[in-house]
């Protein structure tokens, strides 16, 4: 935990001195096993976009999945997400969303390919003005246990991942490339921690756009199919 503390303490530190502005991408994820197919997730988000100490992004979602094998999760899932622009309201989005979830392991290095594809329709109240998009993405995510050979409590772990967005009908087609670096902690069996660096890339008609976020979440998965956990599951900054 101390080692924990510690590698988040100097990234932190590291980030604040390298970049002009920062951001904050705060989230909570549950992940409730019922049944020895089937899975329920949820997720809270909370982001600073703008300004660090002021949240001006906040997200709501979650769905159903399914476990066709140990290593194949299709999933089902709808959300509500709201932006602010000056303190006021400026658009808000309805999403549904189907997606699969592929990983193998090398070792001990785990492998995880997620597509997604999107359907969202947006709001802003400020201009009276509706709008839809279709949304695609693909993310290779990586994790790693350090101090162990399998994630379980006490360890420390590597997350890394990229992922590209492609959108439809906006211009630009490739929307948004978002990297991922940083370490977990598993406390125990239920809970988990996550703290690093996301940089997001937005390629904007009007020109590009970067975004430097401090990651910050608390995972927790419940399996009451069972008295124990027995795989963990990371969901990276969504």
């Amino acid at each position: 935990m101390k080692l924990f503390l510690s590698l988040s303490l100097l990234l932190s530190m590291t980030l604040y001195k390298a970049q002009e502005h920062l951001s904050s991408f705060n989230a909570v994820t549950l992940t409730y096993k019922f049944h020895p197919k089937f899975f329920i997730y949820a997720e809270g988000q909370l982001r600073g976009n703008e300004d660090y100490t002021y949240p001006d992004y906040y997200e709501i979602k979650g769905g159903l999945g399914y476990n066709l094998t140990k290593n194949h999760k299709p999933f089902v899932g709808l959300g509500r997400y709201v932006n602010y622009k000056d303190h006021s309201l400026s658009r808000e989005e309805f999403r549904v969303w189907l997606q699969d979830v592929i990983d193998f392991k090398k070792g001990i290095v785990k492998f995880e390919n997620r597509f997604r594809v999107e359907k969202s329709w947006f709001y802003e109240p400020q201009i009276d003005k509706t709008s839809q998009r279709m949304r695609y993405r693909y993310r290779l995510n990586v994790s790693v246990p350090l101090n162990a050979k399998t994630i379980k409590k006490g360890t420390v772990f590597a997350n890394a991942y990229d992922e590209i967005f492609l959108v439809s009908p906006m211009k630009p087609t490739f929307a948004r490339n978002r990297v991922y670096g940083g370490f977990g902690y598993q406390i125990d069996e239920y809970f988990g921690i996550l703290t690093g660096y996301l940089w997001q890339r937005e390629f904007e008609a009007k020109g590009n756009k970067n975004l430097h976020f401090i990651y910050l979440a608390l995972n927790i998965n419940i399996d009451g199919t069972d008295h124990h956990v027995k795989t963990y599951d990371f969901p990276g900054a969504d």
